[in-house]
């Protein structure tokens, strides 16, 4: 991989900007600087390597050279999309997915930022934000993806269990194709994100659907319930064992189903 084959692969797709980085510490820490400054919307910062990735909580991404996916997406949400912005995190996992069923593998989201193949992750994905005042400017959606059988972590670093896509393809497989159909299911799903149809097609992926889960929160007791769907923001809806709903918003949570 390396920049003019990137930008010869990319060039069909309307992004923004391309910066390309041998070897990185994080890409969503070099596209927030960006952020900041002058990035056109749809912009993409992606690196070969990154050594000090990391999701949500602050937990590390592992990316070795050569194996895996680890970019950022820069976007100027417009007039219409801003009410709508909790559901980004929900467009980048469909995104992934769908780009995945093209190749005739079988995904799920694990709510709210996880893409599983077969109840293992394949996929992550962070998203901080650049504010203006009290608005937000801009917003970075970081996405990493197991692309080769190399860039799974040993199995006693991992807190959930993980694979790659080539565990799961019988095709012979490039980083540039997969980036290229992950981008090009954003573009395409990307006007959808303010219908109610996008909640829907979220929800019919939900991993664990009408499945005992506990959902931790912090440092507050966990949360145990079925899953039930999804709300119009994007939050998790779960029904407790008092029959009621309990809505889970998005911030610092972990959804773990019980045996």
């Amino acid at each position: 991989m390396n920049h003019h084959e990137l930008k010869k692969k990319l060039a069909r797709l309307a992004l923004g900007d391309i910066k390309y980085f041998e070897s990185i510490g994080s890409t969503n820490d070099e596209a927030l600087a960006w952020a900041a400054t002058d990035a056109p919307d749809l912009s993409l910062v992606i690196s070969d390597e990154q050594t000090a990735g990391r999701g949500r909580l602050d937990r590390k991404w592992f990316t070795p050279k050569g194996t895996a996916l680890a970019f950022s997406l820069i976007l100027r949400p417009t007039t219409e999309e801003k009410p709508h912005l909790s559901r980004i995190v929900g467009l980048a996992a469909l995104a992934v997915a769908e780009s995945l069923r093209g190749r005739g593998i079988t995904t799920q989201v694990k709510w709210p930022n996880d893409v599983l193949i077969q109840d293992q992750k394949v996929s992550g994905i962070l998203v901080e934000s650049v504010w203006l005042g009290e608005e937000i400017d801009r917003v970075v959606i970081g996405i990493g993806v197991n692309v080769l059988k190399g860039s799974v972590p040993p199995a006693e670093n991992l807190l959930f269990p993980a694979t790659s896509i080539e565990d799961h393809s019988g095709e012979t497989l490039t980083r540039e194709d997969v980036l290229y159909e992950i981008l090009a299911a954003f573009i395409e799903l990307r006007p959808h994100t303010t219908s109610d149809e996008f909640i829907i097609q979220w929800e019919s992926l939900l991993a664990f659907r009408d499945k005992q889960v506990q959902v931790e929160q912090g440092d507050v007791p966990p949360i145990v319930g079925q899953i039930n769907g999804l709300d119009a923001d994007g939050s998790l809806r779960l029904i407790n064992e008092h029959g009621e709903t309990v809505t889970v918003r998005f911030g610092d949570v972990r959804v773990r189903p019980l045996a």
